[in-house]
Parts: C-alpha cells; sequence; structure tokens
C-alpha cells in the first residue's frame, strides 16, 4: 500500500504541474503529490492521444492524486472513467476552489458545498468508475454565510456516504482547508489569506467523525509543523487527531526548503533520496532529457514540453541562498538568448548559469542545509479557539437540493 497522508503537496493551477511534481518526488519519496485540477469537460472532450499531456505521469511519482473539478454526476462519471486507466492513486473531488471562473459559470469548486446532496451523487458517479482507486473531497470549512460548524458537519455527513476507504487508512478521506471561502467581493489570493484560520474546526471533525481521515490545509508552510500534526503534537484537549497536513504555495516558493528533510521528519525513514541540490539537479536533469519533446514539436520546431517550460520548477530552488537573484536573472537571459534555439536543453542551461552560485550553496544537505533550519523556522502562529460543541449525529438533515 502507498504511505499514510502524513504530508500532501496540495492541488495549485499552474504550479502543480507534471514537472513540478517529479521534482517534489525527487525530494522526498513519501509525499502525496496533486495534480493541477482538471475540469470534466476537458477530459471528456479531448481526444486520446491528447489526454497523456493532461493526464500521464511517470510510475515512479506515485503517490499521486488527480483533482477533478465539476459539478454534472453523469459528466464527472464519464471524466473519471477517461482518467481511470492512468492509475492514479486516489481522484480527488475540488470543492474548495473560491475563483468565480469556477464559482459562476458551471458552479463547481466551493460552491458545491452549499449542495452537499449534489456532491454526493458526483461522488458515487466518480467511485463508480474510478477502476478501484478511492475518491476523496477537498473543501473549504464552509462558504459566505453557510459558515457554521453544523454547516461544515452536514456537509461531511452527507458526502461520507457516498465515500469508500482509502488504502492507507482504511477510511474516507476529507482534505479540509480551514478557512471559510467567500465567493463574492474577494479573489482568490485574498480567499488564501484573509477568512481566519479555524484549525480548531479540523479537530473538532475528527472528534465527531471517527470513522473519517481528515487532512488539514492552509497557513502551514513548514516541516516542523507538518512533523508535529503527523506526531499528534498539539491536538487540542478533546479534539480528534488529523491525518496529516497539505502544503501548497511554500512547496512552490521553496521546494528544497519545504520537501528535502521530510522523509526523515515527518515518514521516519532513515535518509532523505536527496544529499544536496547538486545532486538533485543531476537527477532533474535526466528527467528532463527524457521528458523534452515528448508531445513533438510545434510547427517551429520546438520540443513540446519546451526547456523554458522544464525549467519552471527550478526557479525558487535556491530561495534565500546567496546569488539566488543573480542565478535567476542568468537563466532568464539565457532562455532569451536561446529563445530561437530549439535544440537547447535544461542541461545546457545548468552549465552555464550555476556558476554564480557557490559549492557550499550546491552541496549543503537537508536538514542543516535547509533554507528554515539556517534562517529561522517560521510559524503560523495561528492560536487554536475553543473547539464548537459536537452536533447530534443523525440529527444533521441533509441541506435540499
Amino acid at each position: 500500500p502507498p504511505p499514510p497522508q502524513l504530508l500532501s503537496v496540495a492541488p495549485m493551477m499552474d504550479y502543480t504541474t507534471a514537472h513540478f511534481r517529479h521534482l517534489c518526488r525527487l525530494l522526498s519519496r513519501h509525499t502525496w503529490l496533486y495534480t493541477e485540477m482538471e475540469v470534466d469537460q476537458t477530459l471528456v472532450h479531448t481526444d486520446h492521444p491528447r489526454l497523456d499531456r493532461y493526464l500521464d505521469f511517470p510510475t515512479a511519482t506515485h503517490p499521486s492524486v488527480l483533482q477533478l473539478g465539476g459539478s454534472d454526476p453523469e459528466t464527472m462519471a464519464r471524466a473519471t472513467a477517461v482518467a481511470a486507466p492512468y492509475g492514479y492513486d486516489e481522484i480527488n473531488l475540488n470543492c474548495g476552489c473560491p475563483s468565480p471562473k469556477v464559482a459562476g459559470k458551471g458552479a463547481f469548486g466551493a460552491a458545491l458545498m452549499l449542495e452537499p446532496e449534489l456532491v454526493r451523487d458526483v461522488v458515487a458517479a466518480m467511485r463508480e468508475n474510478s477502476g478501484g482507486a478511492p475518491v476523496t473531497v477537498k473543501c473549504r470549512i464552509g462558504v459566505d454565510d453557510h459558515d457554521s460548524y453544523d454547516d461544515l458537519c452536514r456537509f461531511v455527513e452527507t458526502v461520507a456516504c457516498a465515500m469508500v476507504p482509502t488504502r492507507t487508512d482504511g477510511r474516507p478521506l476529507f482534505a479540509i482547508h480551514a478557512r471559510k471561502a467567500l465567493l463574492a467581493g474577494l479573489s482568490p489570493a485574498e480567499n488564501r489569506t484573509v477568512p481566519p484560520l479555524r484549525y480548531e474546526w479540523a479537530y473538532a471533525l475528527a472528534r465527531d467523525f471517527p470513522e473519517v481521515a481528515f487532512v488539514v490545509n492552509g497557513g502551514i508552510d513548514t516541516l516542523e509543523e507538518a512533523a508535529e500534526v503527523a506526531r499528534g503534537v498539539g491536538v487540542p484537549t478533546g479534539g480528534g487527531r488529523l491525518v496529516g497536513t497539505m502544503i501548497g504555495r511554500a512547496v512552490h516558493a521553496d521546494p528544497w526548503g519545504v520537501l528535502s528533510d521530510a522523509d526523515v521528519r515527518v515518514f521516519g525513514a532513515e535518509s532523505n533520496p536527496r544529499t544536496s541540490r547538486r545532486d538533485l539537479l543531476n537527477e532533474y536533469v535526466k528527467y528532463c532529457d527524457a521528458t523534452r519533446g515528448r508531445f513533438g514539436t510545434t510547427k517551429d520546431g520546438y520540443s513540446v514540453p519546451s526547456t523554458r517550460h522544464l525549467m519552471h520548477p527550478l526557479q525558487n530552488l535556491f530561495l534565500g541562498e546567496p546569488n539566488a537573484k543573480v542565478w535567476r536573472r542568468r537563466v532568464d537571459e539565457a532562455l532569451k538568448e536561446d529563445a530561437r534555439n530549439p535544440d537547447v536543453t535544461v542541461g545546457d542551461i545548468l552549465e552555464r548559469t550555476l556558476g554564480v552560485l557557490s559549492d557550499e550553496t550546491l552541496d549543503a544537505p537537508p536538514g542543516d542545509g535547509s533554507t528554515n533550519a539556517r534562517h529561522g523556522v517560521k510559524r503560523s502562529g495561528v492560536t487554536l479557539g475553543n473547539l464548537p460543541p459536537m452536533p447530534t449525529r443523525g440529527a444533521l438533515v441533509p441541506a435540499s437540493r
């Protein structure tokens, strides 16, 4: 079976591409990796040869989770059936994205939390077409003025009855972004920061639904915090224990600092897969050489994926290190200089630019060589509030559609 979901990289549009996920996998063998959200209509209406661009991933990238967005049970069933042969470990339903593009036309993402019975039906349709992969749900703790703890419990209770146990925990799994979503008046970025974090609600859900597993997301951006949740440190009196944490933007902002020591510190492994950033880059270049041009070439002769796309996951690899900004500038200059050279590779770009970084930076090991360790661990500073009272199970009537 795959490892427990002690730590996951959250689904992020434009960030958790196949290339970035592979970089993350090189850093951690055990961290769960979520794709960008794929919209059901896209998968249903894409011809088979082009589906690989959206869905294929290297076997070495397991455990991986495909996140789907949509609200029509029949269309979601078809999209899930299209994705099932690719062998994702789980398929996740997006009930948390507050983007107007998602919550408006088609009404999915966080807007789905307003219709728990519809979500139940969507999950059931996905489950029947997933090829045995468990279907999980990622959601917020509330939407607009539907933000009481009872509303959240009603959602979980209604949806969980359509879910099946995961292979790692033996229980259905929800990933809870511990903020409400405001569908009007806030941008997606503001929805990640303005609504207050309420971790106590996640702990309360674990208390009130012991037959369901919960992963918490939002505001957790260091390995220290993730490791504490994984060990059960900080569980409030009377609260239930969470399975693990999901980290999003912080991983993209500092992949080495967040993930390079994850296997040892969070999963209890004897060692981490990479010994240094130099080691990481050597392995990533091998991936790029095997992947560049996999989907053919453009009319101008450029490979798909391109060298620029393959370089993108590396942009924050040296965050906080001397000359990191200089290196990024040199990379950008090199890519522009070779914009008309379809044969330039990631290895070529790195060979021409890494000279501005010191051996100390390139060869620093995980842990004591990470940004967090050497520059001070950043903590979220969230104070847990009082746990909400336990609802009366069975008395929660699902909201009518």
